[in-house]
């Protein structure tokens, strides 16, 4: 009886039940979902490609750009094979350790991404409030650092969940109302009292996506007041163009992500598969989008792109 506590005290398993009170429909569900993987691997990889392949697009967006699609390419692939196995198979079983580390690359990489997205902000304040030095505060080496920040700062905020998560006691449940792992659907499952966790992963929040936000919101605020005193309404128009798809990334980004947020939070009253649809849109739709808001509305990416599809022949 003790060995059998102790098992159901720290489970080696969980039950993930994917999208709970539509089971019936998983595999209708399973075209979307299966869709939007598949053109974000296409779409994250060709971006991949033609920025290193094409030396005209070595340059500070674009690196920052590259650093977001691979973030957003391992976010994906983190969670998506297991929904479709879910949604497929009915495999819901999912050890200890590929939960936890799930939970890892999934809470660190979004931070990451929305660090590459200030990054890319940045680059858009350089570029519109001092072009001129541009190129002297934006150099390689500069870039590489800002990237190993991020990174650094991703994996440091968010290593503590597995060891947080490991070590708790699961008597109340082994299922998880979700299609992946995240930290607070498992602090739900605790019998112990989790403020202390519940706060460091607000504070965890606020550290990155939330600073992020912010720290955007003020770069543009800058860059608008920068580019309303233009000379010319030429001027305005097209130096607002070179920011109008980094606004798109923010925008799908973020809007989600909130929500989740939030609904998790204080959403008792928001129904769960409403929650977690918004918690999938905030996970895959962003990698599916984000290549084709720069490949449609960015010149010189679209024009490669168009060079690399006219020299293929089939």
């Amino acid at each position: 009886m003790p060995l059998s506590n102790n098992s159901n005290i720290h489970p080696n398993t969980f039950i993930l039940l994917g999208i709970p009170g539509l089971e019936a429909i998983h595999i209708w569900l399973s075209i979307p979902f299966c869709l939007v993987y598949l053109c974000a691997l296409l779409g994250n990889f060709f971006i991949l490609f033609i920025i290193k392949t094409d030396a005209n697009l070595h340059e500070p967006m674009y690196f920052f750009l590259c650093m977001l699609s691979v973030a957003d390419l391992i976010i994906s692939t983190t969670a998506m094979p297991k929904i479709l196995s879910i949604f497929w198979f009915h495999d819901r079983t999912i050890y200890l350790e590929a939960c936890l580390l799930q939970v890892f690359l999934i809470h660190s990489l979004c931070s990451m991404a929305s660090g590459f997205i200030l990054a890319m902000a940045f680059d858009r304040y350089v570029a519109i409030c001092n072009p001129l030095k541009h190129s002297i505060i934006l150099t390689r080496r500069v870039i590489r650092n800002m990237g190993l920040a991020i990174v650094f700062r991703g994996a440091l905020l968010f290593s503590p969940q597995p060891f947080m998560l490991r070590w708790l006691p699961y008597c109340r449940t082994q299922i998880i109302p979700h299609t992946y792992c995240e930290f607070m659907a498992l602090i739900k499952l605790a019998c112990k009292e989790t403020r202390n966790f519940r706060m460091y992963s607000l504070t965890a929040a606020f550290l990155t996506g939330g600073l992020d936000f912010m720290l955007i919101i003020c770069s543009y605020v800058i860059i608008l007041y920068t580019v309303f005193h233009l000379p010319s309404k030429a001027a305005r128009l097209k130096t607002l163009g070179t920011c109008g798809s980094h606004v798109c990334v923010i925008l799908v980004a973020y809007t989600p992500a909130f929500f989740s947020f939030l609904t998790h939070r204080f959403g008792h009253r928001v129904a769960p598969h409403i929650h977690i649809f918004v918690a999938n849109i905030y996970l895959l739709v962003p990698p599916m989008v984000n290549p084709l808001i720069y490949g449609v509305r960015t010149k010189r990416i679209r024009e490669r792109f168009l060079q690399v599809l006219t020299s293929l022949k089939f």
